[in-house]
């Protein structure tokens, strides 16, 4: 995945109130292994005065999974095509790795289906641009998904998995209104 060929505009006010661009470029930071990984767009907190602030924070932090209290985030994100020939143990490490890179390890609270199953507090809207992913639940059946689906992901745990053959592309906006 070329996470420099993602681009991110960010938009301002002036203090006299005239709209500009304040960032066109690419992600503010990125946590990738191979085709796997999260590539930050921007946060804000949930109030009136950092919606007009412009200040992009993201460059300056730690890719974390969660945004913070009060916060909303939004990321590019990638799932691999599962058909890498892994083992079991060799899947759960990975799993275990990636949420311990973006300090979540603490999100993994029943991984008995899918290594990668994971519960936020946080209510996600999330969108699939490129590929195929399902949307995988502790119970039923996985939801299967085509660019432009949209999933509003409501605290529940959940695992992404993709049966295809490229790497998948998905928008997310989380929002931690706690």
């Amino acid at each position: 995945m070329d996470w420099t060929a993602l681009r991110r505009i960010i938009t301002k006010n002036s203090e006299d109130g005239r709209s500009s661009v304040l960032i066109d470029g690419e992600p503010a930071k990125t946590l990738a292994v191979d085709e796997a990984g999260l590539a930050e767009i921007w946060t804000a907190a949930l109030s009136r005065d950092h919606l007009l602030s412009g200040d992009d924070r993201l460059t300056s932090e730690n890719v974390r999974l969660e945004p913070d209290r009060g916060a909303m985030k939004v990321r590019w994100f990638t799932v691999p095509a599962d058909n890498d020939g892994r083992s079991d143990d060799e899947r759960e490490a990975a799993a275990a790795f990636g949420f311990a890179a973006c300090g979540a390890s603490h999100a993994r609270i029943d991984t008995s289906r899918h290594p990668m199953m994971h519960k936020t507090d946080t209510l996600d809207v999330i969108i699939l641009v490129k590929g195929e992913v399902d949307l995988l639940l502790d119970q039923g059946e996985p939801q299967s998904m085509k660019p432009g689906d949209v999933v509003i992901q409501r605290a529940t745990n959940h695992a992404w998995v993709n049966r295809g053959s490229e790497t998948a592309l998905l928008v997310a906006v989380l929002i931690n209104a706690a």
